[in-house]
């Protein structure tokens, strides 16, 4: 995969999320302070923004749109972000290309940096019940594009988010809810399945 493929499919997954922003709010709105809509919006912006303009090779493009996402003030999905996406670049190349195994690569060491700061798992009802599926998904991939590898991250991560409406909130403003956010998905959980809904819309087919 090409520096710019994958470029584009960054880009479709901040339009992915940005266009959520909406939903993103009125979930948060029930149980948390309303602002995750408008935060993701911020940082999707910010994502697309770094990669469109960075020079360089694929490590620094991911670098730059790690950098771009901890400027912003925005509650404590930047950090988490941020987090996610600077691990991203610690596996990622130098070059322009990046294949298969390098992919899973970058995703296996995203995931590790931000295990390491949220401390969240599946069931807890947080972003990381649509991104440690999605993470799984990639790094069991066995066959041989990124559009197979992207389709099966994108399903698992949605199909994590959903499984949140089962699970009372464990972290978060959410948490002195407890039982009564049954029923509800987690903001943070959705928001990163639709940015791999995104991902997995190549440059082609993208929107």
């Amino acid at each position: 995969m090409t520096k710019d493929a994958l470029a584009a499919r960054l880009k479709n997954a901040c339009a992915s999320v940005a266009a959520a922003e909406q939903e993103l709010t009125e979930i948060d709105s029930l149980f948390g302070d309303a602002d995750h809509g408008l935060t993701m919006t911020k940082i999707a912006k910010a994502i697309a923004a770094a990669v469109d303009q960075a020079e360089g090779g694929i490590q620094a493009m991911l670098d730059d749109a790690a950098t771009a996402v901890m400027s912003l003030n925005g509650g404590s999905a930047v950090p988490l972000w941020n987090t996610w996406l600077d691990g991203m670049q610690e596996a990622a190349p130098e070059g322009g290309e990046v294949d298969l195994p390098g992919l899973q690569g970058i995703f296996a060491q995203a995931l590790e940096e931000l295990d390491g700061m949220s401390g969240a798992k599946v069931g807890d009802k947080t972003m990381m019940d649509a991104l440690i599926p999605a993470s799984e998904a990639i790094a069991a991939y066995t066959g041989n594009d990124e559009d197979g590898l992207f389709a099966a991250a994108a399903q698992a991560a949605m199909a994590g988010a959903e499984a949140t409406r089962g699970f009372a909130s464990k972290f978060g403003r959410a948490k002195s809810y407890g039982g009564k956010t049954l029923g509800t998905p987690d903001a943070g959980a959705m928001s990163m399945a639709y940015f791999f809904q995104g991902l997995a819309l190549n440059e082609e087919n993208g929107v």
